[in-house]
């Protein structure tokens, strides 16, 4: 058979034309730095070892140091600029910090004076120049003054006109002698001024019959005898010795003859917890200022011609949970506020309706001299009552006796 040469060597020349092909001995350490052109290899088959050194190698080795080799005399190692700048911070912060606390530490070692309590009181205890008081005139439509001398007296409140109440010396009766008038003693004792119910409610609080909002309303003669019938009856033997009595005198008194009311009530009403005041309704009756608002409302309403003196509670003695005295300008009942807070907002209820009020706590009988004038936390003694009662003409005659010009 005759060979084709041609079409061999065709196909040798395709062959021989083909790249070259490398082969990879992968059991052979020995790689081409394809970047480089260069090899590095480990151990070759003839157990020769080929080292090649480049330039990116000794940027490595730069980044390290021996932490055996010592740093040339006279160079020193600088931080990275982030860790400079985080110490540089601290530093300055302990720096300020260390400011300040000098400062503050020196001024209240260094603040004001130093002086003993005796020095403090060593001319007395001292006095409450600065009272409440706002003695105010009856006047008319025109806002002229209407100045009468005083002859019929209506009291309302509780202890401080109810105690020892047959004595010549409870209050009522020595205001009598010191004013030379009669005085209708309608206070009832146990009561208090904010009603604890805006409904009356005998099965809750029988005792709401008796403040003074509900007292004034039968004075005008809004028929009530149903308050007080189921009073007595949820009460029983606890009701009140007078208030028949007083409940009888309101009924059937002519106000129209009556010059004066009078206001006291004690500090009952901050032992007790009950409410203060409401500035979306002032004359909520079961408010201790609500009460009292509501009440001069309904007197000035119905007898124009009354004047109306509003008593301030004298000092008491709040009473801890140990059973002792404490200050009533440091001790909360109910969540409330202190003694002082309820005199203070009673004598913004006088003053925008126009009566005159009395204060007491800063004006009569004060923390400094309440145990010359208590018999316990609340109640006044004789030299209390008499006290309260040397005020009271005072502030009742203010206009008729002059007594304005006579200070002057």
């Amino acid at each position: 058979m005759k060979r084709n040469n041609n079409n061999h060597n065709i196909h040798a020349s395709s062959v021989n034309d083909m790249p070259d092909i490398e082969i990879v001995d992968l059991e052979n350490d020995t790689m081409q730095d394809t970047d480089s052109g260069n090899f590095h290899s480990g151990n070759t088959r003839s157990g020769s070892v080929h080292n090649f050194h480049t330039d990116s190698d000794d940027d490595i080795e730069d980044l390290y140091v021996d932490a055996d080799e010592e740093i040339p005399e006279g160079e020193e190692s600088v931080a990275p600029a982030g860790i400079r700048r985080f110490l540089n911070f601290h530093v300055l912060f302990a720096l300020v910090l260390l400011i300040v606390v000098g400062v503050v530490g020196y001024r209240v070692t260094h603040w004001g004076q130093r002086i003993s309590q005796s020095d403090i009181f060593k001319d007395g205890q001292g006095s409450y120049d600065d009272s409440w008081d706002s003695i105010l005139p009856l006047t008319d439509e025109n806002g002229q003054m209407i100045i009468n001398d005083a002859s019929n007296i209506v009291v309302f409140g509780n202890a401080p006109f109810a105690d020892d109440r047959d004595s010549s010396d409870n209050l009522a009766n020595l205001i009598a002698k010191e004013t030379d008038t009669t005085v209708y003693n309608c206070s009832i004792s146990g009561s208090y001024l904010a009603a604890q119910q805006l409904n009356y409610d005998p099965t809750v609080a029988p005792m709401d019959a008796y403040c003074l909002y509900w007292l004034v309303n039968l004075a005008v003669g809004v028929p009530l005898d149903g308050y007080y019938t189921d009073a007595a009856n949820a009460l029983g033997d606890k009701t009140p010795a007078e208030a028949e009595e007083v409940i009888n005198t309101l009924k059937t008194l002519d106000f129209n003859t009556i010059d004066t009311v009078a206001i006291m009530y004690d500090a009952t009403d901050y032992l007790s917890g009950n409410a203060m005041y409401s500035d979306e309704n002032p004359t909520d009756p079961t408010q201790f200022t609500g009460n009292l608002e509501a009440s001069i409302e309904v007197l000035q309403n119905y007898y124009p011609q009354i004047r109306i003196i509003v008593m301030s509670p004298t000092y008491a003695y709040a009473v801890d949970e140990n059973g002792d005295y404490v200050s009533s300008d440091m001790y909360i009942y109910n969540g409330r506020d202190v003694l002082s807070t309820y005199v203070i907002k009673e004598c913004y209820s006088a003053n925008i309706h126009s009566v005159s009020f009395m204060d007491n706590l800063y004006g009569s009988i004060t923390e400094d001299n309440a145990d010359e004038y208590l018999v316990d936390n609340l109640h006044l003694n004789v030299k209390g009552r008499k006290l309260i009662a040397k005020r009271f003409e005072y502030f009742l005659n203010y206009y008729s006796k002059d007594y304005a010009s006579q200070e002057k």
